[in-house]
């Protein structure tokens, strides 16, 4: 089937440019300069996002999310490609555990999905998972969720995913600096009692990987970074060579401790940091430090949601949110702009972990149109996730998601 899409605003090299871009056989086909005068509001045409950290929960906790359900609010979101993070059960730490994964995304999912898969044997530490018997359906190597507590054990799985041509992407977390903490360290939990989680913790085992990843000279992703040390200890290790990337997530770049509230839709890991740390994330979105924007999508039941910051699970949704937030508050406040916002989402996560992107003859459809003067409030009850903690709601944005095109075909449809 062919279809031209008319008369929209396209990021086209880096570009945006009056376009019409025609569509056939899941692949883009043309594009060409708009033959009409665009309206005075057109829609904007923008490459599907990557999301490198989403939690899709299938198998073993569907009651959180489902691979359907997940994909569909991705879908929702702008994104065409989500790479599901493997704290599941089974864990997928073997070629058999993995096949339980990969059959329920051929079955269910709207958009591309890609796994990960463990580095150590269900997560828990002790024992390297079968890293070159999965290496060919995996997108990287990841214990998400734990932090891989000896050196030794993260040195020869960094050694393994070298030879592989596979990136390690790591949870940083010292779990003999947690002592039981539920919100950063700082003067939100001083003033109402509550125990905190350290900076170090965070960035300790950063440092430790920087070293290892320079001794095997693996390509090294860190995850989730909170921290105003991280985000310099990255910057340093990127000026001496060493092979490294980072993400952070939109509730970093525009929250702090102070925003809190006694909320489970307040808690997550790592937790929102003091205004410095929020201030130093901006700074290294700005001169390349951190080199994209995940979500770290992590959808709970609402009860295990619902007992406070002390006593909720960690982890909150963000699929349907982020382009929209990072649009109205950091793009229309001037702090970055649209095209850096997007390479963030989408260019950048794909290139560095050896996936395409773009809008150019050739690729596949794989597109979502935005409403940018669309305005509204963040209500999670219209969320398609089956996760609904988010500490958003309520907060007023611009941009819509109109459609999503995956392979051309339309996956996504704003009623």
């Amino acid at each position: 089937m062919r279809r031209t899409i008319s008369g929209v605003m396209a990021l086209v090299d880096g570009r945006f440019t009056p376009s019409d871009i025609t569509v056939e056989g899941g692949k883009i086909v043309s594009i060409a300069p708009a033959k009409a005068p665009l309206s005075d509001h057109p829609l904007y045409c923008l490459p599907g996002f990557t999301d490198v950290h989403v939690h899709l929960r299938e198998p073993g906790f569907s009651y959180k999310e489902t691979i359907a359900t997940g994909t569909k609010a991705a879908a929702r979101g702008g994104y065409t490609r989500v790479c599901a993070m493997p704290n599941l059960k089974p864990a997928p730490d073997s070629v058999e555990h993995l096949q339980e994964e990969l059959s329920i995304i051929r079955r269910d999912a709207v958009i591309e999905v890609l796994p990960y898969g463990t580095i150590t044997v269900n997560e828990e530490g002790k024992e390297l998972s079968d890293l070159a018997g999965m290496a060919g359906d995996v997108v990287a190597f990841s214990d998400d969720g734990h932090g891989v507590q000896d050196p030794d054990m993260m040195k020869a799985a960094m050694a393994k995913a070298r030879d592989l041509g596979r990136l390690i992407a790591a949870h940083c977390e010292d779990n003999a600096l947690l002592h039981g903490g539920c919100i950063h360290d700082g003067e939100y939990a001083k003033a109402h009692g509550l125990p905190g989680i350290c900076s170090e913790s965070e960035w300790g085992p950063i440092a430790r990987d920087v070293e290892l990843a320079r001794e095997t000279g693996c390509g090294y992703h860190v995850c989730h970074i909170s921290t105003k040390e991280s985000v310099e200890i990255i910057r340093r290790a990127k000026a001496e060579g060493v092979n490294i990337s980072c993400e952070t997530a939109p509730h970093y770049l525009l929250l702090t401790d102070m925003d809190l509230q006694d909320e489970g839709r307040f808690k997550m890991n790592p937790p929102v940091r003091a205004a410095e740390d929020k201030a130093a994330l901006i700074e290294g979105l700005r001169d390349g430090t951190i080199d994209m924007i995940a979500t770290d999508h992590a959808p709970h039941a609402a009860e295990e949601k619902a007992k406070g910051l002390r006593g909720s699970a960690m982890g909150i949704v963000g699929l349907e949110t982020a382009f929209p937030l990072l649009y109205t508050y950091l793009v229309k406040k001037g702090v970055i702009a649209l095209e850096k916002l997007v390479a963030l989402m989408s260019d950048a996560p794909a290139k560095r972990f050896g996936l395409d992107s773009g809008i150019r003859v050739g690729a596949d459809a794989n597109l979502a149109l935005w409403d940018l003067n669309a305005d509204y409030e963040i209500d999670p009850a219209d969320f398609l996730s089956q996760g609904r903690a988010t500490p958003f709601a309520g907060w007023k944005v611009n941009g819509a998601c109109v459609e999503t095109l995956y392979k051309g075909n339309t996956v996504w449809r704003r009623a």
